[in-house]
């Protein structure tokens, strides 16, 4: 072990245990009398049968007080915790092993390899971090490559810009996660699958992810069937895994499907100790999270982490509380649309009602002018869609509905590409101009 390490192995020893004992287990909380604790802090829960050394140990988090009583919510299932077991407090928040031997991996909410692996010795750091200083964070100047056409095209993100990909269930959002995983040019991704059913973790490694992808990956994966705390904390040891990589002066790409389903496990959480129901059931400890979370991505003084979150739109409403929160805190949004995708339109990304809010300030003028252009045309033609389709308008009529018909099939085929293909930034701006080669406006 390295001098380094072991000083810090040092400095995390508490020489001072603080005990308490279970009094009763409500739904998912345990409701203990003491020990000291805070909001927060982690907790050990041993058999009372048991010496707490030896005993089968269950980890759980402070996550509320009622008068003297302690409320705690563990990571795993409460069944088998039964009152006057041993309760021992950390005085410390959950802290995850990190470092390069984790590229690659499957991890769950607490660090720990899903294949049953065991780590090396690695630095510990903790999953609550502040969000860098608005005063030292850099200026977003510089484009990232996704390879992917239509947003490179028409939606350019930076470096260390977060943006939000916002579609109702089975539109292709995780499909697209992994066409970005596999082409994007960032150092490292860092993949948090939060609420995801079990069949669906491997599904995504193996069929969007890919090898290539994994190869310089860091998947978190909290199931729908694990304690809403895993879900959460799955959010949190994803971003703080990008936030220790970003330290050592990498260009991260945090994704995370879904900031919804981590929404909904902290309305769990918040009505299981008491917050009022507020805006359609969400508690005010959710909105007042999601900043918190959304906020630590970004760019610092070292590095950079391009934030990726997907928003699972209720009943494809993009006006429900959590679309509307989370919109209003990144960076810019892609929707993508069941019309489109029911057209055979993959990925399914909706031009018009998508903004990239940096794209201006990333890409050179000729750039920027082309896609203005390819919108102007894509919104006369849905202007007058209706007319066309039922072969009411007449050609001639309008100049402008004349050149959206033309230049129309040319732009879908722009905005198709396949979940394999691979497109460069080069190639990218290269059709741009074959595209509009010709247009005199």
């Amino acid at each position: 072990m390295k001098a380094i390490n072991l000083i810090e192995e040092i400095d995390r020893v508490d020489t001072y245990k603080r005990f308490g004992r279970v009094k009763q287990v409500i739904g998912t909380m345990i409701e203990a009398k003491g020990p000291a604790s805070s909001i927060g802090d982690i907790c050990y829960i041993y058999a009372r049968d048991f010496h707490y050394h030896k005993g089968k140990k269950i980890i759980g988090e402070v996550v509320g007080f009622k008068e003297d009583t302690v409320i705690i919510m563990p990571y795993t299932s409460v069944k088998e915790i039964a009152p006057g077991w041993l309760v021992e407090n950390t005085r410390e928040s959950l802290q995850i092993k990190v470092g390069n031997a984790l590229i690659g991996k499957v991890l769950n909410s607490l660090g720990e390899p899903m294949d049953g692996s065991t780590l090396p010795n690695m630095p510990h750091f903790s999953t609550d971090q502040e969000p860098p200083n608005p005063l030292n964070r850099p200026p977003i100047r510089e484009s990232l490559e996704l390879g992917i056409r239509a947003i490179d095209g028409l939606l350019t993100i930076g470096k260390g810009q977060r943006i939000g990909i916002f579609a109702g269930s089975g539109v292709g959002k995780s499909t697209l996660l992994g066409m970005i995983a596999r082409n994007t040019k960032a150092d490292l991704n860092v993949i948090a699958l939060i609420g995801e059913r079990g069949r669906e973790v491997r599904e995504f490694i193996e069929r969007d992810l890919g090898e290539e992808g994994l190869k310089k990956s860091i998947i978190v994966a909290a199931t729908s069937d694990q304690p809403a705390l895993m879900r959460i904390k799955g959010a949190y040891t994803a971003t703080a895994i990008a936030e220790y990589f970003r330290k050592k002066g990498l260009n991260v790409m945090l994704m995370m499907d879904s900031v919804t389903r981590f929404a909904l496990a902290q309305r769990e959480v918040g009505l299981a100790v008491g917050e009022p129901p507020a805006t359609k059931g969400y508690t005010p400890s959710v909105f007042s999270m999601l900043p918190k979370l959304l906020e630590r991505t970004g760019t610092d003084k070292y590095g950079t982490i391009t934030g990726i979150y997907t928003v699972l739109v209720d009943g494809d409403d993009l006006n429900e509380p959590i679309t509307d929160t989370v919109r209003g805190i990144l960076d810019g949004h892609i929707v993508l649309d069941r019309k489109l995708a029911n057209k055979g339109q993959y990925p399914a990304i909706n031009v018009l009602k998508s903004v990239s809010r940096l794209m201006n300030e990333i890409v050179s003028k000729q750039h920027r002018i082309q896609a203005e252009k390819i919108r102007d045309l894509l919104h006369t033609y849905n202007q007058s869609e209706d007319l066309i389709n039922i072969g009411a308008y007449k050609k001639g009529t309008s100049k402008e509905i004349d050149r959206a018909i033309e230049y129309h099939p040319k732009i879908t085929d722009f905005l198709k590409q396949n979940t394999d293909e691979k497109i460069t930034m080069n190639q990218t701006i290269q059709s741009l101009n074959e595209l509009l080669k010709g247009d005199s406006r």
